[in-house]
């Protein structure tokens, strides 16, 4: 990987800690600007480093690293309720990185920055829900009530300035 690459990786992967830590605890799930970051991700960076970047990100919370929300880190928070949205964040990141290589050419870039943002906080309700349901015994509608129609509207904002702030990255470092 060339030095560039490395270091937009290491600064998108310092973003995604310190946005972590600007949180509203609201139950089990905690409202924060990741997904704002995480919607900077995909248009700041090639498909193959973005999902490394997250990967990345997950790892060092996994190693017990204070980068998740409320400076938690460890193997029990990826076993915990907010887990299943962290291992969502790097599939989503995969999604979203075959979405711009797919839609690269065919639609601008803020247009295509906006779809794989959404396509990559889809994955991350998706996977979060599933592991809430199952930790927390609840069924889809009480999950979807804790962990994903408090932060529709919210993430939405997010991930329109996230991407429209990426696509402004993307533009200048080239």
């Amino acid at each position: 990987m060339e030095a560039k690459r490395v270091a937009r990786a290491g600064v998108m992967t310092a973003l995604l800690a310190v946005s972590a830590q600007v949180m509203l605890p609201l139950g089990p799930v905690p409202f924060t600007l990741q997904t704002l970051v995480l919607a900077m991700v995909p248009a700041v960076l090639d498909p193959a480093t973005s999902v490394f970047t997250v990967l990345a990100y997950v790892v060092l919370g996994a190693v017990g690293l204070p980068v998740f929300a409320g400076f938690n880190g460890g193997i029990g928070a990826l076993a915990g309720p907010t887990g299943g949205f962290l291992w969502g964040f790097v599939l989503g990141c995969a999604l979203a990185g075959a979405l711009a290589k797919v839609l690269d050419g065919r639609i601008g870039a803020y247009p295509r920055a906006l779809v794989c943002a959404a396509a990559l906080v889809l994955v991350s309700y998706v996977c979060g829900t599933v592991q809430l349901m199952a930790l927390m015994n609840l069924d889809l509608a009480g999950a979807l009530a804790i962990a994903v129609i408090p932060f529709v509207v919210p993430d939405a904002v997010k991930v329109a300035v996230g991407a429209r702030l990426g696509c402004t990255v993307a533009r200048m470092v080239k």
